[in-house]
């Protein structure tokens, strides 16, 4: 798995882009939760599930219905005033779904583990990406603060952070941009 700093970043990135006046410390707690929610699956091992079960790590909870369905409570109880005939209720459902998805899409470019079953609870193939380029985080706080978890930040910061400070700053660069008024 990347590590909750690659994920939250992630999250930050995303809703940085969003110029609609909204409430940003509301944004980016439930955006940053979304993101980096779906590893509490690890809680599951102490429930006698496998990690190769549909409710095993990176099963479940990394899955595209779990994005969703964690998108739409989070509408039901964040941003009920939206009607669900409304594009605004739409959008923040598209939102949070795609920072649920950004962790299991992150943890499928990871150099470890067993793949991210996206179609569970459907089906639980385990699914990569083509490019495994992120340093697998260790399970556990503790063994996080060692070389491994050294070695798993540097990875994030080429992989995850580079490319989110390069997002930003081509979004601060068109926005400086002006078209001229007619």
């Amino acid at each position: 798995m990347a590590s909750i700093f690659g994920h939250a970043a992630t999250a930050l990135t995303a809703t940085a882009l969003i110029k609609r006046k909204v409430n940003r410390t509301k944004l980016n707690i439930l955006a940053i939760f979304c993101a980096s929610i779906p590893d509490a699956d690890v809680l599951m091992f102490r429930f006698g599930f496998s990690y190769s079960h549909w409710l095993g790590h990176r099963g479940f909870f990394h899955s595209i219905f779990f994005a969703l369905f964690l998108a739409i409570l989070i509408k039901v109880i964040f941003y009920n005033k939206y009607k669900w005939s409304g594009r605004d209720c739409w959008l923040v459902i598209g939102f949070f779904s795609l920072m649920t998805i950004s962790h299991g899409v992150l943890d499928a470019m990871t150099t470890g583990g067993r793949g991210i079953a996206f179609f569970s609870p459907f089906d639980n193939t385990r699914h990569f990406l083509p490019w495994r380029v992120i340093q697998v985080s260790p399970l556990g706080a503790g063994r996080f603060f060692s070389e491994w978890g050294i070695a798993v930040l540097k990875s994030e910061f080429i992989f995850i952070g580079i490319p989110c400070l390069l997002i930003l700053a081509v979004n601060k660069v068109v926005n400086l941009i002006k078209p001229p008024v007619a």
